[in-house]
């Protein structure tokens, strides 16, 4: 599984993870997550509902 797709499915399992959530759960430094996460908001692959604390993420496509 390639980062981004297992970033994808701990979304789908928790909208309201953080990224330092995610980067614990796969042992990757909060640094490599943001800018994977950077990368599939800017691909219209997630978006963020609400504020940055309390927010909650959606998959728009997989």
């Amino acid at each position: 599984e390639k980062t981004s797709e297992k970033i994808i499915l701990l979304i789908k399992e928790n909208p309201a993870i953080s990224a330092n959530e995610i980067a614990e759960k796969m042992g990757l430094s909060s640094r490599a997550i943001e800018m994977q996460i950077a990368k599939l908001k800017k691909d219209n692959i997630i978006k963020r509902i609400g504020p940055d604390k309390g927010g909650i993420w959606e998959v728009v496509k997989k």
